[in-house]
């Protein structure tokens, strides 16, 4: 008589057009049943992509969520309830914005830089015009995976003006500067590292991303960075998860970034696979095995060939040469006790300072002369870290600051372009179509596509189907186009 297997969960794999996929079926090898996928489209396509999941009739949705499809995914999970989203939407409250980062550090008293964050222009001048400097000012809210193109160092209060008179960044996110050597990279599965390394500037650079010229190297990440990054990885409740943690001249650590979307090699995104088979499946399959400090061993290996090898295992330890797992089996954030709770720890109605009251937002204003903002009186300066959340929607916010601009140079004034321009400008392009001329322009925005276009076009191929021809092919179409000309 054949005993029966017990029922495994039905997976499904969470995608957005346009949008780099983190996972694909095959970082889930071994997985004895079909692994569905579901695919949202931008729109609006929740009720249809509520009713895919449940024909189905899928338990578990395994995908990171974009941050300008956040509060659309709050709400297909809650009209999913008995659904797991891995890694859940509270986890992934961190992806949102750097302004969800910073609260996040705040409520679990985590290290960060000292932030202010602004909703109202006048409250962000007054604190510029008193402020010390130099200071760091980043884009808080919208799509990952472009460097440190949207982190900027002022060193005085009127190339604070200027740079915001150019950028229009909503809300205002502003940091003391931290006088860095390096930042670590962290990643984390089940709360232990599996992988760490420097990114270390360009000699008498402050940038430390790697995109903009600097260095990595695996060898002697320090014991209290790993850390910290557990901590950090723990209060999160997240199945897998990052950290950038920046190392002061004086050795002091601080929490730049943190989240569940993040860049990582294949052979991580196997490992994550492996580990989520043995969450949803403990009965069929075994915990993987991550040796302490592998990364210092796989960091030898050129990046080229990392990029394409899978695979990788470990063996498990020997008590008589191995010093063993970095970290314990901890029950108290597995998957099956912390991801069907009553109440989010996150809930978008209370957190979500951007959209929230949107009634109540009185216009920002920077239209008036600032040119000798560095001599006026500090009267108005602001003693509040975060400012009162009178809040708007993001785009809202940023055309509201459209007379922003008497410190603009002579490039391209974004702010006069419109966005369905910017559509019809790719669909003028051979070989695009609606959907990736309308994800680009809707994932990055018309300041950030026209910026991407003049400064970084590499970064257009992070959408999916977008490779080197049809980016050559914008390019020239660009440089030619009216709206620049």
């Amino acid at each position: 008589m054949s005993l029966l297997k017990p029922q495994l969960p039905k997976i499904g794999m969470l995608y957005l057009d346009h949008v780099l996929r983190f996972f694909d079926r095959s970082n889930f090898q071994g997985w004895p049943d079909k692994i569905e996928q579901v695919i949202y489209h931008w729109g609006n396509d929740k009720q249809r992509f509520i009713n895919e999941v449940k024909q189905k009739k899928i338990d578990v949705l395994i995908g990171n969520i974009p941050a300008t499809a956040y509060e659309t995914f709050r709400d297909i999970a809650r009209a999913l309830p008995d659904v797991t989203f891995i890694p859940s939407l509270d986890s992934q409250f961190s992806n949102k914005s750097k302004e969800n980062v910073t609260h996040f550090c705040e409520k679990y008293q985590l290290p960060i830089p000292k932030t202010h964050i602004f909703y109202q222009p006048d409250e962000a001048l007054a604190y510029l015009r008193d402020a010390e400097y130099p200071k760091i000012v980043k884009r808080s809210y919208g799509p990952s995976n472009y460097g440190g193109y949207f982190v900027h160092k002022v060193d005085t209060v009127d190339e604070a003006v200027r740079l915001f008179s150019e950028r229009r960044y909503f809300p205002a996110y502003i940091q003391d500067f931290v006088p860095m050597k390096a930042d670590i990279r962290v990643m984390l599965i089940g709360h232990q590292p599996v992988c760490a390394f420097w990114r270390r500037p360009p000699e008498g650079e402050w940038l430390t991303n790697t995109s903009q010229g600097g260095s990595m190297d695996y060898q002697d990440v320090p014991r209290e960075v790993l850390d910290l990054a557990v901590r950090v990885s723990k209060a999160a409740k997240a199945e897998y998860w990052a950290c950038d943690i920046a190392v002061s001249t004086n050795d002091e650590y601080t929490i730049l970034e943190c989240a569940t979307a993040f860049a990582a090699f294949p052979y991580i995104r196997d490992w994550i696979g492996q580990y989520l088979m043995w969450q949803l499946a403990p009965a069929q399959f075994t915990k993987p095995y991550f040796v302490d400090r592998n990364w210092e061993e796989l960091g030898k290996i050129d990046s080229s060939l990392l990029r394409t090898m899978r695979h990788i295992r470990f063996g498990h330890a020997s008590e008589s040469t191995d010093t063993g797992e970095y970290a314990p089996a901890d029950e108290q954030y597995s998957l099956l006790n912390t991801y069907h709770e009553n109440d989010e720890e996150w809930p978008s109605e209370a957190w979500n300072f951007q959209d929230i009251n949107r009634d109540q937002f009185s216009r920002p204003y920077f239209g008036h002369d600032y040119s000798d903002v560095g001599n006026q009186n500090a009267d108005l300066a602001s003693e509040v870290v975060v400012s009162q959340p009178v809040s708007t929607a993001l785009d809202t916010g940023i055309e509201d600051l459209a007379e922003l601009t008497e410190f603009a140079d002579e490039s391209t004034d974004s702010t006069t372009i419109k966005p369905q321009q910017l559509v019809d400008f790719f669909l003028s392009v051979k070989g695009v179509g609606t959907l990736l001329a309308e994800g680009i322009v809707e994932t990055l925005g018309v300041e950030g596509t026209v910026e991407v276009l003049n400064e970084q076009p590499e970064q257009l191929m992070l959408f999916r189907n977008l490779k080197q021809k049809k980016l050559e092919a914008i390019l020239n179409q660009w440089h030619e186009c009216e709206l620049i000309n």
